[in-house]
């Protein structure tokens, strides 16, 4: 069994990587993200960059608590037409964000950070292409009803695991990713480097 720290609050998360076999828990690293979002946005950083410096900003600072364990960082950014959205914190922006996607392309960049006595040992970085149905807006309501406010302030407007994959159209690429966590990619580079 691998045992691995995550960096990390995500529920979601968690699950995969004991589904996975992991002996992991869960320390969130606390860090403003909306802070450092905003600045790597001013200097011009892409929704690439930003999704691994984000992940990786929070698995060194749990590793440099936590000397000679492995640590793993996540994050996800969603880009629609070269915007990031955040995860809404009320039905009002859920709703805004839905109606921007709906019908559309967008892009998910899930990246995972390992790291061990703060440094990196290995990041990757997954892009998915979602496009989104085309639903009226009484159902895209209804659904926000139905996912609750405290789903989506966890996880974003959907839940690809769950009653989110009703929603597309197509997806292209790791549905683990949708849900934050590249999880084929690490367990290959377990298999490769843990031997």
């Amino acid at each position: 069994m691998k045992d691995i720290i995550l960096a990390s609050a995500s529920g979601i998360r968690l699950k995969i990587l004991k589904d996975y076999g992991f002996n992991v828990r869960a320390i969130p690293a606390g860090i403003d993200e909306d802070e450092i979002k905003n600045s790597l946005l001013n200097d011009r950083f892409t929704s690439f960059d930003i999704s691994r410096a984000l992940a990786e900003t929070k698995a060194k600072k749990i590793s440099s608590k936590f000397m000679n364990e492995m640590v793993l960082g996540a994050d996800q950014v969603l880009d629609f037409q070269g915007k990031i959205f955040n995860k809404p914190e009320n039905m009002e922006s859920a709703l805004n964000l839905m109606k921007k996607l709906n019908g559309n392309i967008h892009f998910i960049f899930s990246s995972i950070c390992l790291s061990k006595n703060n440094a990196v040992i290995w990041m990757h970085t997954e892009k998915v292409i979602l496009k989104m149905k085309k639903l009226s807006d009484e159902f895209i309501k209804n659904y926000l009803d139905k996912v609750g406010l405290e789903i989506i302030k966890q996880y974003g407007v959907y839940q690809i695991e769950g009653q989110g994959k009703e929603l597309f159209e197509q997806i292209q690429g790791d549905e683990y990713s949708v849900m934050g966590m590249p999880i084929k990619q690490l367990m290959n580079y377990y298999k490769i480097n843990e031997k």
